[in-house]
């Protein structure tokens, strides 16, 4: 599936999301415009550069909850990345009424 828009638009949004928020996958697809490429957006995501400033940890599923698998390294370091911004996360879940980005 080809996206309708570029990875630096996704980056650019991603860089938007401020601290103490988070948006989903499927959020930040329909803020580029596209609605339904939330695996696009995925796998975007998946390509950032190592080191990267990008706040790429204030992304969870649309569920709610982090996409890495619990208790790996990347979850533990989402979990420890969100915590650290006062984002609260309970049996596995960001509250997204209390968290969610809805953009400016």
């Amino acid at each position: 599936m080809t996206a309708p828009f570029t990875p630096s638009e996704i980056w650019y949004l991603l860089s938007r999301i401020p601290k103490g928020c988070v948006v989903t996958y499927g959020q930040l697809a329909n803020m580029a415009g596209a609605p339904g490429y939330a695996r696009v957006v995925g796998n975007i995501l998946k390509q950032l550069p190592a080191g990267t400033d990008l706040p790429w940890h204030r992304v969870i599923n649309g569920k709610g909850q982090i996409s890495f698998p619990d208790g790996s390294s990347r979850y533990n370091l989402q979990k420890l990345r969100l915590e650290q911004e006062g984002v609260n996360i309970s049996y596995g879940k960001v509250n997204l009424k209390a968290h969610q980005w809805h953009g400016e």
